[in-house]
């Protein structure tokens, strides 16, 4: 896991995203209001074309995933000279949904402001981002991808959890099997993840 380098302010008061190109990047992308319909067999395979069909568009590596109920967490890497993660991200949005609809997918109601601007009630109009600075805080981050399902109360132990890329790294040896998992104890050692948690919007 490389080291990235780049300029980085938590201090900055007026919220503004970070554009690194060749850049590492966590983000979190939020159904609208929640819907919990994201681990659904349509919606994961709309997902997944609308999200390879944009690497085919604007290549990127995906480092680490997880994909629950009402929302996703992931971290990408951008090839070099490239920084535009928002093109990417407002694509794969607007293709999901527009396969979502047509296959009578639900959507929340919508608002006068959303209808008079063309938006659908499918995804939260923003998503978070945070620019990785190093490989610490890629570490922490892609632990906090895995985690993420037992944080939320859906199962005890990451390996439990079918869609994330937990396993692939188990296959790659970069995990244990029972990494951070209760099967043996009640209480797993696991890093503190608060601040992760306050970064993407939980």
């Amino acid at each position: 896991m490389r080291t990235i380098r780049a300029r980085y302010d938590t201090q900055i008061p007026n919220y503004r995203r970070v554009y690194i190109p060749g850049g590492t990047f966590f983000f979190t992308v939020v159904t609208e209001n929640r819907e919990p319909f994201l681990c659904d067999d349509r919606a994961r395979d709309i997902l997944r074309t609308s999200i390879e069909n944009c690497r085919h568009k604007w290549p990127m590596t995906i480092d680490a995933i997880v994909l629950l109920p009402d929302h996703l967490h992931t971290i990408w890497t951008l090839p070099t000279n490239d920084s535009d993660y928002s093109r990417r991200w407002a694509w794969i949005k607007k293709e999901f949904t527009k396969a979502w609809l047509a296959g009578h997918g639900k959507e929340q109601p919508r608002s006068d402001s959303r209808i008079a601007n063309r938006r659908r009630g499918v995804w939260q109009r923003r998503f978070w981002e945070h620019a990785i600075r190093n490989d610490d805080d890629l570490i922490n981050h892609v632990e906090y991808i895995h985690y993420n399902p037992i944080k939320h109360g859906l199962v005890k132990c990451p390996h439990n959890w079918p869609y994330s890329s937990f396993h692939r790294y188990v296959a790659q040896g970069v995990y244990p099997q029972d990494w951070a998992c209760a099967c043996k104890s009640d209480k797993p050692h696991v890093a503190n993840y608060d601040e992760i948690a306050k970064q993407a919007g939980e």
